[in-house]
């Protein structure tokens, strides 16, 4: 049953990219990481950012090491127990930039700006599970102040 949910969902994520290009798909991602990271805040979930997104892949049922390199970057490692990303479904590294760059980017980004809107996030992956056929999510997180335009 839940393999599938999940080719349902990469076929939908597909359909949506084929009738709405790259922008649908990616503005749903921003726009439902944003409502995630307002219920967090609501509730009281989200006292920083590297708290609320381990609540927020506890969720996805991995497990989350993030790392504080300095004050710009953090190194974020995402295990699961088996080789398959809830996201992008099991080894096949066809699908690897249909699902960073329209699903987990834009998500993740959507739901960090709304917990911490001070910031401007960046992330670059080093590793996808989807891609490399192994049970780790790695990726760098960098940071930086906004300007204050006032």
């Amino acid at each position: 049953m839940e393999k599938d949910s999940l080719k349902f969902f990469q076929a939908y994520i597909k359909e949506m990219i084929d009738i709405g290009g790259n922008n649908l798909p990616k503005a749903i991602s921003v726009k439902s990481g944003a409502k995630l990271g307002k219920l967090y805040k609501e509730r009281g979930s989200a006292s920083d950012f590297e708290t609320a997104l381990r609540k927020a892949y506890t969720a996805f049922k991995a497990k989350s090491k993030i790392t504080k390199i300095d004050d710009k970057t953090y190194d974020v490692i995402l295990k699961y127990s088996k080789k398959f990303c809830p996201i992008g479904g099991s080894y096949n590294p066809s699908r690897v930039s249909i699902f960073q760059n329209n699903i987990c980017r834009p998500y993740t980004l959507g739901f960090l700006n709304e917990i911490s809107p001070h910031f401007k996030f960046k992330i670059d992956f080093k590793n996808c599970m989807v891609a490399s056929n192994q049970k780790t999510c790695h990726f760098i997180l960098k940071i930086e102040m906004k300007k204050n335009i006032y």
